[in-house]
């Protein structure tokens, strides 16, 4: 990652972090319910499933940790139902969040979850066997290559990334407010949207090689195994 790119990616998640916990977001994990939005500048809503977040896993989200493998790493962990799972099954679960209500209210399921961004530094870093980014999360920070980079030094060398992808081709990153439809709106920051093809092309040339797609429940994913860096290549 260049110089450039590592400061705008921090700048990115620092004005991210910021607006994450803003009171709108905050209160809706609190409480368990919507309605929540990401509002992009021109009006444009994308409804953020609060309520499927804060319930038990469902058929997607199981198909998911079906493929976990290993101790995992959710980037973005929300309100924690997946690592909760995880930790219930009695395996290794790391939750990050930038929201403190998200990580209170993981632990308070069971599970393990550091406040911290994905771009701070991480525990074992380069030993995770798999890592996350569901529920849209390949957008933190608005630029997805860096994002993937970043997942590459967090995870083994024979490590795995399972990412849920936007259901139609896109390839878009824009300002957007968390909203919450009735007044409460939180600082813009940048995020990003990709459908499966251009996650495809960002994960090749971010070192992940795709070993597998599916679709669930009006839900999509990819799997992705780390391809080893030109400088392990004997």
């Amino acid at each position: 990652m260049t110089t450039t790119s590592t400061t705008t990616t921090a700048t990115a998640t620092a004005t991210a972090t910021t607006a994450w916990r803003a009171d709108p977001y905050d209160d809706a994990l609190r409480t368990g319910r919507g309605p929540l939005f990401l509002r992009r500048h021109d009006g444009w809503l994308l409804p953020l499933e609060v309520e499927r977040w804060c319930e038990e896993p469902d058929r997607a989200d199981r198909s998911v940790l079906d493929r976990c493998e290993g101790a995992v790493l959710d980037v973005g962990c929300g309100p924690g139902r997946l690592v909760a799972a995880l930790a219930g099954e009695g395996r290794r679960a790391l939750g990050v969040d930038i929201s403190r209500e998200a990580v209170a209210r993981t632990v308070r399921l069971g599970g393990s979850a550091l406040c911290r961004s994905v771009f701070d530094p991480l525990p074992a870093e380069g030993r995770w066997d798999t890592a996350l980014l569901i529920d849209g999360n390949i957008g933190i920070g608005g630029d997805p290559a860096a994002l993937l980079r970043r997942l590459r030094q967090l995870v083994a060398r024979s490590g795995l990334l399972i990412v849920e992808c936007a259901p139609m081709d896109v390839d878009e990153c824009c300002e957007v407010r968390i909203d919450d439809s009735r007044g409460g709106s939180g600082a813009p920051f940048t995020w990003a949207r990709v459908g499966a093809r251009a996650l495809s092309a960002y994960a090749r040339d971010a070192g992940w090689h795709a070993t597998g797609r599916w679709s669930l429940e009006g839900r999509h994913f990819l799997s992705l195994a780390a391809q080893p860096s030109p400088s392990t290549v004997p």
